[in-house]
């Protein structure tokens, strides 16, 4: 299969460590922690979490693991953080000698794959963890972040929009309703019986006798 080609090359710098005797599920979780972050966010978290400051959340593979304080799961893998650390410094250093800023770097890449596994230890013959990392950055502009916010307004304007419309179509149809049921009343109000007058169809009232004229 051809290899995908990157747009903008001169933008991106890379890094690799191979066969790092680190846990690969800690690898893992750690790396969906830095994944899209900043290279500056990257270093201070790594170095709290070799601090034992900050823990790393563990989403996948945190069977029967304890929560910390402020967040689910979580633990404190100081040995891959310490690899991981020296592998962001890696790509800044990279980056540098490319011409990049290093201040305005994203990461866009960044996997842990399970290695090599040598088996060792003479005869119990244990096997030992090996893991391989990959990491990629780029260098992002002020005019995408420019960008990137006023897409972030344009469409905030768009959904108070299309909320007022919505609103408005809810009362239109609030009142046609109201009209409706009006009209459905007025229909169904009974028509009041006119009132005759029974006086000459009373069989019971006493006639009076009407006097005869004199000539």
């Amino acid at each position: 299969m051809a290899n995908k080609k990157i747009a903008n090359p001169e933008h991106f710098a890379r890094a690799n460590s191979f066969n790092v005797p680190i846990s690969t599920k800690q690898s893992i979780e750690i790396s969906k922690s830095l994944r899209y972050k900043r290279t500056n966010y990257a270093i201070s978290f790594l170095e709290e979490v070799i601090g034992l400051r900050k823990p790393v959340p563990f989403k996948s593979f945190n069977r029967d693991m304890g929560h910390k304080p402020g967040m689910s799961s979580g633990r404190f893998p100081q040995k891959a953080a310490k690899e991981f650390l020296r592998l962001v410094k890696s790509v800044e250093a990279n980056a540098q000698f490319k011409g990049l800023n290093t201040s305005n770097l994203k990461i866009t890449k960044i996997v842990a794959n399970k290695g090599v596994i040598p088996i060792t230890g003479g005869r119990h013959r244990r096997a030992t963890k090996r893991t391989n990392l990959e990491i990629e950055v780029k260098e992002v502009s002020g005019k995408e972040k420019k960008e990137k916010k006023e897409a972030k307004v344009v469409k905030k304007e768009q959904e108070n929009v299309s909320d007022k419309n919505e609103q408005k179509e809810v009362k239109e149809e609030v009142k046609e309703e109201v009209k409706e049921t009006k009209t459905e009343e007025v229909a169904e109000k009974p028509v009041e019986e006119t009132k005759v007058s029974t006086e000459n169809n009373d069989p019971n009232k006493i006639k009076e006798p009407v006097e005869e004229k004199k000539e």
